[in-house]
């Protein structure tokens, strides 16, 4: 294997000792992140679905922006967009909710009307 694939390697099993030592769900989500990057988006979905993540991180938009993006990756379309409005939906930053939507647009996706974003979000 070559260095990116150690590397990515690495990755999943320090998140997993991790997760031995502070299981929760953000530090499983993490660790889902870095199976993708290993062994692609569907290992990775398998996987927080195993977990039972969707259930523990609903309200949490980095779960939703990164299962978007695995079902986007893995070509589940429909699946993904409906991710990606949850996304953001719970989204508080301008320049992340920019990002989704584009994303959104590229799977010929609309995005939601805007909402006001928090003081926080604008950088204020």
């Amino acid at each position: 294997p070559g260095f990116d694939e150690m590397m990515t390697a690495e990755i999943v099993r320090v998140y997993g000792t991790l997760a031995d030592v502070s299981p929760t769900p953000v530090v499983a989500l993490n660790r889902s992140v870095a199976i993708a990057m290993a062994d692609g988006p569907q290992t990775a979905l398998a996987e927080m679905e195993r977990l039972g993540l969707a259930e523990q991180l609903d309200s949490y938009q980095p779960y939703h922006a990164a299962r978007a993006d695995f079902l986007r990756r893995a070509g589940r379309t429909n699946e993904a967009r409906k991710e990606y409005l949850r996304a953001i939906e719970l989204t508080t930053n301008v320049a992340e909710r920019g990002f989704l939507e584009g994303r959104l647009r590229e799977l010929g996706g609309a995005p939601p009307h805007p909402r006001p974003l928090s003081r926080a979000g604008r950088g204020e």
